[in-house]
């Protein structure tokens, strides 16, 4: 499924919604390219779940967890073979939205997970593919927000 982000409001308009129909355990996995809205995507995952704390993307930092309710990652900097020492999977059972930007950097993925492929170009764009039978019921929950 595919559909178009007019603005930065719609990204993140997009964050909240993704945020409002979301149980765990399904992660969501972030692609795209440099400025294509991932960050701002989790923005408004944020605000939906009523953090208050500036989201930033955790380029340097990696992981971002606010309280029980988000972990923002950013793997961009990493290789694949540091990236598996990050304990992911103890972080995908916590029970909180799990966000993760550069997702493609992962060698081991999630049992559910929602890839969401963002492109830059005019007008954006935001791609959906579950997988898993938890991300299946999740994208089914998403759509009619979304159409």
């Amino acid at each position: 499924m595919k559909i178009l982000l007019s603005d930065t409001e719609a990204t993140r308009q997009l964050g909240k919604q993704l945020a409002q129909v979301w149980r765990p355990p399904t992660v969501l996995l972030f692609e795209g390219n440099l400025g294509a809205g991932k960050t701002t995507c989790v923005q408004g995952i944020a605000a939906a779940l009523g953090i208050t704390d500036p989201v930033t993307s955790p380029t340097f930092t990696l992981i971002e967890e606010y309280g029980d309710k988000l972990i923002h990652m950013d793997l961009y900097r990493l290789a694949p073979f540091e990236v598996e020492k990050l304990g992911l999977e103890e972080m995908w059972e916590r029970g909180a939205l799990v966000a993760i930007e550069w997702s493609e950097r992962l060698s081991l993925l999630p049992e559910d997970y929602l890839r969401i492929t963002f492109t830059n170009a005019e007008p954006r764009q935001a791609a959906f593919v579950a997988f898993g039978i938890a991300a299946e019921g999740y994208l089914q929950r998403l759509k009619p927000l979304l159409l």
